[in-house]
């Protein structure tokens, strides 16, 4: 006899996990349904917290062969053991994915270990069959069934990722050399933060971007200034430019590039190249169409306001939606929906919600851009401030880029902050309570900040919105 759940959660990712340990706590009997081996999806095990932890490593690396000298601090040769560092890696995603299942087991939420679809839809009886491993299939029954499904790599006509040569985000984490030469398709997040990590360890990296900029979503003067930054650290650039081909060999990858606009060819060479234009949703072998859920033209599931799909009783969070694909945007769908589930009202505020990149420095932005202003015909008013003028930014010597706060011509009220700088990913959560809470540049200002802290650059942005900057 099937087990009866009130909701099961396919997908142990952030929205899963997160989903199904609120809906608990909300007094629902719930399950989540991995396949992976591991929990956390997509971000803990081959995303946000490896490649972060190479980033750190990395980081630590860059400062030694560049950075200690101007602190008085002498060292010989700096040497990188790959292998240890991998491992230390491994390690923190190891921690990550037992602490969310020991979270699943506080929170008295069943963990079904296998692969999940929809096998049967029906009102207020919703069967989902579990296959494991070993091919056995196990039929359960939930009054609600929430996708939470996420995202895959989004393949490249003309290009056969091989996870050697030619890698995605998921290979690039576990290279087993250092690369002499580099090639990463998109210049994006995923891009721009794995060629950091590569390019600080001794690779030579080449960007090559179909569009004309850098991270396409982010604020115009951000992304120029992030341009200027990456090419002095050693980064190259090829924008404009799209690949028709990546043909691997013995002596490394041959890729052919052409203008996006047209033009003649060329070919690069690189030991390896990496595959990262974008993350599509993932729904194979769901039961789409089996409960008859709708998707959009680009394959990701179709919701209303709550989160519900075409089909009651069946909802859908997370990267498999679409909008910003982000794990922390996931989480709080997860929120959202349980509380709806439960009878709870409950909303987000998509306006609300940072998005960073872990290159250093920092990239953080969050609400509309300038761009978006101009086309929406706001009137508003800047501030900005540089961390050159910033007191911990010269002690800490980091002083690369500034703080941008955007703010109603008529109103005052914060509409979007963009930051290039140390910790940039930190200093945006201030600003992400302000526009939370309606705040306007002033209160921002208004408010008393530590001396001396990166954090400051912050205020004085504010300051500077009302043109009364007092530190430049």
């Amino acid at each position: 006899m099937s087990e009866n759940f009130d909701v099961i959660v396919i997908g142990g990712g952030p929205g899963g996990y997160v989903c199904a340990i609120r809906a608990a706590q909300l007094g629902l009997k719930a399950a989540v349904i991995e396949g992976r081996g591991a929990l956390g999806g997509t971000c803990t095990n081959v995303g946000c917290i490896p490649s972060k932890a190479l980033l750190q490593s990395s980081h630590l690396v860059d400062e030694a062969n560049h950075a200690f000298a101007a602190h008085g601090i002498i060292v010989g040769k700096v040497e990188v053991d790959l292998a240890k560092m991998m491992a230390r890696k491994d390690d923190v995603v190891k921690q990550n994915t037992t602490g969310i299942e020991f979270l699943l087991k506080k929170n008295k939420v069943a963990y079904l270990k296998g692969w999940g679809r929809i096998s049967k839809a029906a009102r207020d009886a919703h069967e989902v069959t579990v296959k494991d491993d070993a091919g056995k299939e196990t039929a359960y029954v939930a009054k609600y069934v929430v996708l939470a499904t996420g995202s895959d790599v989004t393949p490249l006509p003309g290009v056969t990722i091989d996870e050697k040569q030619v890698v995605s985000s998921t290979g690039a984490l576990v290279l087993h050399k250092i690369p002499k030469s580099l090639v990463v398709i998109g210049a994006g997040v995923i891009g721009l933060e794995m060629g950091s990590v590569w390019r600080r360890l001794g690779a030579e990296v080449t960007v090559v971007e179909f569009l004309d900029v850098i991270l396409p979503p982010m604020d115009g003067e951000v992304r120029k200034q992030m341009q200027r930054i990456l090419e002095k650290q050693g980064m190259k650039f090829k924008l404009g430019h799209k690949v028709t081909a990546a043909k691997p060999g013995k002596d490394g990858v041959e890729v052919t590039i052409e203008p996006a606009k047209g033009g003649a060819a060329e070919k690069i060479n690189a030991e390896v190249v990496l595959v990262a234009i974008g993350r599509r949703a993932y729904t194979q072998g769901v039961g789409l169409d089996v409960a008859g859920v709708t998707a959009d033209k680009r394959g990701f599931v179709t919701v209303d306001d709550h989160f519900q799909t075409n089909v009651e009783g069946i909802f859908a969070i997370g990267d498999v939606i679409g909008g910003q694909m982000l794990a922390h945007k996931a989480e709080d769908e997860g929120v959202a929906c349980a509380e709806i589930l439960s009878g709870h009202a409950s909303h987000i505020n998509y306006d609300a919600i940072a998005g960073v990149v872990y290159t250093w420095p920092e990239v953080a932005g969050i609400g509309k851009t300038e761009e978006q202003l101009k086309e929406a015909g706001i009137a508003y008013n800047v501030g900005k401030f540089p961390f050159t003028a910033n007191g911990r930014a010269r002690a800490n010597g980091d002083t690369d880029g500034f703080a941008k706060i955007l703010a109603d011509a008529k109103t005052d009220r914060v509409l979007g902050c963009h930051i290039v700088g140390p910790a940039a990913g930190d200093l945006i959560m201030e600003v992400a309570v302000a526009m939370e809470f309606g705040a306007s540049s002033e209160d921002i200002a208004r408010t008393c900040h530590a001396h001396p802290q990166l954090g400051e650059v912050v205020k004085e942005a504010a300051l500077a919105a009302d043109k009364r900057a007092l530190h430049i």
